[in-house]
C-alpha cells in the first residue's frame, strides 16, 4: 500500500501514524493546509510537523501555500458553514489530486482523529472524493485514541495549538463567553442582570414541549421523563434551559436531555446548567455520561466529557419513525462520553 495521509498538525499525527504502523503500513504525510491563520500559527504547526517527521523517518511533502486571500473570499457569505464549505473540501481533494498525479492508490487524514471535527462529514467526503478519482479511502476512526495521542504529543514537547486553525476560530477563543458586567461608569451603576438559579422541576409533563426541540419523540421522552431528576435555570422567574438526569446506578448518572429556550440560545446559559448539576451531584455520584451526536461532541468535550465510552449504532434509525437532522448532519449513531465528576 502506498498510502499519502494528509495531516493537519504534529499533535493530531501522533496516534494516527503509531497506529497505522501497527498494520506496517508507514504513511507519506501530506500538508497543505491554507486555512490556518495567521502566518505564525501556520508556520509553527507546519514546521512542527517538519521536525516530528523527520524525527520518526516518514517523509513529509509540504504543499506552501498561506491561504488568507483565498480563504476569506471563499467563507466570506457563510461563516458559520465554512469548515464543510471549504475548509475539510479544499484540503481533501487537493490531496486527493496530489495523490492521483504521483502514483498513491490510498488516501486518508489525520482530520479523522479530532474529536472537535465533523468526523462523518469528512468520512463521507472522502468516500465521494475515492469514487471520483479512482483511489481507496483508508478509513480509520482515529478518536479512539484522542486522549492517549495527546499525552504522546505533550510528552514529545510538540506545539499544542489552542484553536482549530482558522481566524474564525482563533476569535471564538476570546468571544464565545458570556460575562456578566457590574460597574460603577461615569458616575452611574450599570444594572445587573437578574440573579440565575436552579431549581429542581416537579411538574414534568409541563416541559415536554421543550424537550421535544432536542429529542422529537415523545415516546422516547417518557421512557426516561418519570425516573429522572429534571432541573430549570431560570433568570427570575423566566425558564432559561432544562436538564433531565437519570440515575442509572449507585455511582453513574446519565444526562438525558439538556435544551435552551430559542430566544436564549448560544449565550453559554447550557453551560452554566451543566456545570451547576455536575457541581451538585459529585457529593454523591463518580461519573455523568452523555448520549450525543457528533455535531455535539466538542460542546461536551469542553464540558469535561473527555472520556469515549461507546458507540450504539444506527440508534436513531431503529429508534425514531422519522430522520432526525443536527443542522446539515442526518443523525444515525449515538455517540456516549462520560464525565470523572470527581476530577478537579
Amino acid at each position: 500500500m502506498k498510502l499519502l495521509m494528509h495531516a493537519c498538525c504534529a499533535p493530531c499525527s501522533v496516534y494516527c501514524i503509531d497506529e497505522l504502523r501497527k498494520e506496517n503500513i508507514e504513511p507519506t504525510i501530506y500538508w497543505y493546509n491554507p486555512n490556518i491563520h495567521p502566518y505564525k500559527e501556520y508556520e509553527a504547526r507546519r514546521d512542527c510537523l517538519k521536525e516530528y517527521t523527520q524525527k520518526i523517518g516518514l517523509e513529509c511533502i509540504i504543499e506552501d501555500e498561506y491561504g488568507l486571500d483565498e480563504f476569506c473570499k471563499s467563507v466570506a457569505n457563510n461563516l458559520n458553514s465554512r469548515c464543510v464549505d471549504y475548509c475539510y473540501p479544499v484540503r481533501m481533494r487537493k490531496t486527493f489530486e496530489y495523490a492521483k498525479e504521483h502514483g498513491f492508490n490510498s488516501v486518508t487524514t489525520t482530520l479523522l482523529y479530532s474529536i472537535y471535527q465533523k468526523h462523518d462529514f469528512i468520512k463521507k467526503l472522502c468516500k465521494d472524493l475515492s469514487e471520483e478519482f479512482g483511489i481507496e479511502f483508508l478509513y480509520r476512526d482515529f478518536r479512539y485514541g484522542f486522549w492517549k495521542g495527546h499525552e504522546k504529543a505533550k510528552e514529545e514537547g510538540l506545539y499544542m495549538q489552542k484553536y482549530c486553525g482558522c481566524v474564525f476560530s482563533e476569535e471564538m477563543r476570546y468571544y464565545n463567553r458570556n460575562p456578566i458586567q457590574t460597574s460603577n461608569t461615569n458616575g452611574y451603576e450599570i444594572p445587573k442582570e437578574p440573579r440565575m438559579q436552579v431549581k429542581k422541576i416537579e411538574n414534568k409533563e409541563d416541559y415536554i414541549d421543550l424537550l421535544l426541540e432536542a429529542d422529537p419523540s415523545k415516546d422516547m421522552i417518557h421512557k426516561y421523563l418519570n425516573d429522572s431528576d429534571v432541573y430549570a435555570l431560570k433568570k427570575e422567574d423566566e425558564l432559561i434551559s432544562i436538564a433531565v438526569i437519570l440515575p442509572i446506578s449507585r455511582k453513574t448518572l446519565e444526562l438525558k436531555n439538556i435544551v435552551t429556550k430559542e430566544n436564549y440560545r448560544n449565550k453559554g446559559y447550557a453551560k452554566t446548567l451543566l456545570k451547576s448539576l455536575c457541581g451538585n451531584y459529585k457529593q454523591k455520584y463518580d461519573r455523568m455520561l452523555v448520549g450525543t451526536t457528533e455535531n455535539n461532541i466538542p460542546f461536551y468535550v469542553k464540558q469535561g466529557f473527555d472520556k469515549y465510552e461507546k458507540t450504539i449504532k444506527n440508534f436513531f434509525i431503529d429508534n425514531y419513525k422519522e430522520e432526525i437532522k443536527d443542522g446539515e448532519l442526518t443523525c444515525t449513531d449515538l455517540i456516549y462520553y462520560s464525565k470523572d465528576l470527581k476530577k478537579k
